[in-house]
Order: C-alpha cells, then sequence, then structure tokens
C-alpha cells in the first residue's frame, strides 16, 4: 500500500481530512512511491489557530531558554544526518553527498539561531532630554508562514523557522509537494528537541492552503523562495492583506572569466557549479562569459570533455556526480529549452538528451548540455532552465561582461575568476547583482551573513536568515521615557526638540 505524507500539527503527525492528495515520484525511476495530503482551507486555518493559541506562551519564553531547543534541534540533526539524507534523496534524486551538504547548510542557520539574544539586544539612550530617556528593543511579530521550494526540500525551511522561532515566533511551513516526507521528519525531531506543541507546524499543500496563508488576518509575515512567477504572486497578494512579505526567487547567474584566470579553477568551479544537483539550483551558475575569444576557445576545449565524463545515476550510485531532474514535466521543459537554443542558432557542444541508464529507462535523467556562441536574445539566456544546462556568452571587454549581467532582469548571484585585484574590485563594485564571488562559483554567504538578491530575484525589503533574518522576523519598537522628579509644570503645545527642553 502506498504511504501518505501527513501534515504535522500541535507536535505530531495529522492524517489529512480534505479528500485531495498528490503523487510523489521516484526521479530516478519515474514510478509513484508515496501520496501527499493536501490540505483544505479548513484545514489550513486549523494549522493557524494551533499556531496562534502557541504564541502567547512562546513569545514570552526568555530568548535563553528558547535558544536551549535549538542547541538540541542542532544535535538531533548531527545525529540523524544518514537518515534525512536519505529520505532526501528519496524522493529529490540528489546525490547523498549533495543532501547531507544541503542539511549541513541548515545546520549553520540552525547555529545562528543559537546565538539569537546577541542579536534581539535593542539600544539605550540616557539624557536625550532633561530628565529623558530613550530605548529600542526587537519583538516577535506573531504568527509567520514559510512556503519553500522542491530543490532544497530541508536547507530552505531550515534558513527560515529557527531563526523565526528562536525569535520568538510561530510558524506554519508549506513545503513542497514533490518532496515533503524529510521536513516532516525534521519537525518530529524539533518536538522531541523540547520544541513546545503548535509552535511549529506544517501544511502540506498546493494553492489552496497558499492563498489562505495570504489572506488570513493571524498570519504576519511570510517568507517565500520558488520562482519569480509566483514570488510576484506571493509578494503582490500578501501585501494586498497587510503582510510582511519576503520572496526570494528566480535567478541567471553569470560567471566572468578574464584571460588571466586560472583555467584549470575555472573548469572544476563550472563543472560544480552548473552541474551539481542536476542544475536544480538558484544560485547555479547557468552562463559562463569568458572575455576574448582566446579565453573562450581554451575554455570550451576544456569543458567539453569534463562534463562528457560527469556520472549520471541514481542516488543510491556512491559514484554519482549528479541525478535526474524532479520531474517529467521539468525534464520536457528543459528539452524544450535546448531545441529552443538550437532552433535560435546557439552550437550545442555537448548533447546529453540521448542518456540511458539500464533499469532506470523511465526515470528523469539528463546528461550534461552546452551551449556555445549563445547571444542575449536567446531564451536560453533570457530565462531560467533549472537544468544541467550551461550556456557560453562571449564578451570581448570586462565592460561588457558588467554591462551584460547588469542588463539582466535577475540579479541573484555572480562570480568573476580572475587574478587582477583591480579588476575584481571594479567588478564587484559596479556589478548590480546581490551575491558577488571573487574566484568563488556560489557565493552563498555564511549563516551569520544573509542570503538575497536584487532586481527580480528578490521581492520584499529583506535578505534571508543572518542579521537581515532577524528584522524581518521581529518588530522595532522605541520607548521614550520620563519619570515624575524631571516633569515640568504647564502644558506643552508646541513639538520640542531635545534642546528646547
Amino acid at each position: 500500500m502506498t504511504r501518505t505524507v501527513e501534515h504535522f500539527i500541535n507536535g505530531k503527525r495529522v492524517a489529512g481530512t480534505g479528500g485531495r492528495t498528490a503523487n510523489i515520484t521516484d526521479p530516478s525511476r519515474g514510478e509513484i512511491v508515496a501520496t501527499v495530503a493536501l490540505a483544505s482551507a479548513d484545514e489550513t486555518r486549523a494549522a493557524i489557530a494551533a499556531a496562534e493559541a502557541a504564541f502567547p506562551a512562546w513569545a514570552a519564553t526568555p530568548a535563553s531558554k528558547r535558544v536551549q531547543v535549538m542547541f538540541a534541534f542542532r544535535e538531533a540533526l548531527i545525529k540523524n544526518l544518514d537518515e534525512l539524507a536519505e529520505l532526501l534523496s528519496q524522493e529529490h534524486g540528489k546525490t547523498i553527498p549533495d543532501a547531507k551538504g544541503e542539511i549541513a547548510r541548515g545546520i549553520e542557520v540552525v547555529e545562528f539561531a543559537c546565538g539569537i539574544p546577541t542579536q534581539l539586544k535593542g539600544e539605550y539612550s540616557e539624557a536625550v532630554a532633561v530628565g529623558v530617556d530613550t530605548y529600542s528593543i526587537r519583538q516577535p511579530l506573531g504568527v509567520v508562514a514559510g512556503i519553500t521550494p522542491f530543490n532544497f526540500p530541508a536547507m530552505v525551511p531550515l534558513w527560515m523557522y529557527p531563526v523565526s522561532l528562536a525569535c520568538g515566533n510561530t510558524f506554519i511551513l508549506k513545503p513542497s509537494e514533490k518532496d515533503p516526507s524529510v521536513t516532516v521528519r525534521i519537525a518530529e525531531l524539533l518536538t522531541e528537541a523540547g520544541l513546545p506543541d503548535g509552535v511549529f507546524n506544517i501544511v502540506q499543500g498546493d494553492k489552496e492552503a497558499v492563498d489562505v496563508l495570504l489572506t488570513d488576518p493571524r498570519i504576519e509575515a511570510i517568507s517565500f523562495v520558488g520562482s519569480t512567477q509566483i514570488g510576484h504572486y506571493i509578494y503582490t497578494k500578501g501585501c494586498e492583506n497587510g503582510k510582511r512579505v519576503q520572496a526570494l526567487c528566480g535567478a541567471k547567474n553569470h560567471l566572468v572569466v578574464m584571460p588571466d584566470a586560472d583555467m584549470d579553477q575555472v573548469v572544476d568551479a563550472l563543472i560544480g557549479s552548473a552541474y551539481g544537483s542536476a542544475g536544480e539550483r538558484c544560485m547555479a551558475i547557468s552562463v559562463a562569459v569568458p572575455v576574448g575569444e582566446d579565453t573562450a576557445d581554451e575554455l570550451v576545449k576544456r569543458l567539453a570533455p569534463r562534463i562528457r565524463q560527469l556520472k549520471v545515476a541514481p542516488y543510491t550510485d556512491p559514484d554519482s556526480d549528479m541525478g535526474p531532474v524532479i520531474t517529467k514535466e521539468s525534464l520536457d521543459r528543459i528539452n524544450k529549452f535546448i531545441d529552443e537554443g538550437l532552433e535560435q542558432g546557439a552550437n550545442l557542444v555537448v548533447d546529453g538528451r540521448d542518456l540511458k541508464l539500464q533499469g532506470y529507462e523511465d526515470g528523469f535523467f539528463l546528461g550534461g548540455c552546452l551551449f556555445d556562441n549563445v547571444t542575449k536574445d536567446m531564451s536560453i539566456y533570457k530565462q531560467e532552465i533549472f537544468g544541467p544546462v550551461l550556456s557560453v556568452l562571449r564578451a570581448k571587454s570586462h565592460e561588457e561582461a558588467v554591462q551584460l549581467i547588469n542588463d539582466h532582469e535577475y540579479g541573484n548571484g555572480t562570480a568573476i575568476f580572475t587574478r587582477d585585484g583591480d579588476a575584481a574590485r571594479d567588478f564587484a563594485s559596479r556589478v548590480k547583482i546581490g551575491m558577488v564571488g571573487i574566484n568563488v562559483p556560489i557565493p552563498v554567504p555564511v549563516a551569520y551573513h544573509s542570503f538575497g538578491g536584487w532586481k527580480r530575484s528578490l521581492f520584499g525589503d529583506h535578505h534571508i536568515h543572518g542579521a537581515e533574518g532577524v528584522r524581518f522576523n521581529t518588530r522595532l519598537k522605541t520607548m521614550t521615557t520620563r519619570w515624575p522628579s524631571g516633569i515640568r509644570s504647564g502644558a506643552e503645545f508646541n513639538f520640542q526638540r531635545s534642546s528646547d527642553v
């Protein structure tokens, strides 16, 4: 009998009652391995009610006690890493080392949350006027919701709720319905770590559940990671309903290769950043921009054999470099982009479409693909492919490369490889991108810095985790105080300045 992935409400798994389900497919075999309950509007509101009821006591819990739960949670994640990676890879398809790396980056945010008392400290100014003091504090928002994508089913949720919970909020997670099992298991570990019932809840679902989260007045804030199209909808709908929203969205990340770059280092960086996790990363490098024809020719010459040598296999193969893409729909979409690239005149140097694995003929596998002579008017350049496809777009100069990146609608991440400090500094200063790497191919900030893009890669004012995450999950309150011994007699009708007193 096919298992069903349930909701997680008030500290336990809860079977769906809405009657709707979605299939979970093993992407290596193309077989349905489970179903997931899709919450009705009423089921979603029940989860919100649980979080609302748990909020007053959790918010009143001293931060020092809240972080004790985070410390225990961290230990539970580390102890159960093998189990969690297996659960994740079964449904997503990524390799076990990749799954473990994903969870490890999530654990880093839990570690940041363990130090949240230092982030919640306010400011105090004595004697801003005669007998008057002013101080500020940061207080939790209330019930916060997170909507997360399939490509990082463990890490992206862990970028959201540990910081939110440590700040004193309660939280409702709506994970991707494509690979939800690992999120529920992690929720159980969080409860075992001592989190009170109702503080963290999971609602499995689709747009019906999302629309309740976006419109219910009990939800104070929404954190989202996913495509730009959906992110724009989340942002506009959430803001219309008075919610604080951060929506981290699509990307088209460029890696500029200067003529003086270490080409061995560049090729290694591109192989990992373009083809790791089958390219299903918002920080994947999908465009290489070599400066100068000689640089471009040498880059393509070195890249092509390395791409052909990639081992594409199920996650159960310990030697696999990358697994399948997540669904048949994703595979079809990527193949459509490849067809368009050829039709529009790009040169397909490495074609991975004919890959077939014995015993896995129905899996959603695609070998690494490499396009050369791509131009900026092609769909493979303008749109996010989200697959193992790297485009080479040749630039004549450093200036042209910078302009190319700045003209693109997305602004998530970028990188430059060079030995020239002046070129690197100029690039980092002028490029209109949220995260920049210098000889680093995927510049994802560590947990105590913040992650986020510019332009259509981010809707909202706050990046995720780090200090920005704390600001997103709290409200600033400022108090101005004066006690009786400092009060003057007589009414004051004017709007006073401190210098008047």
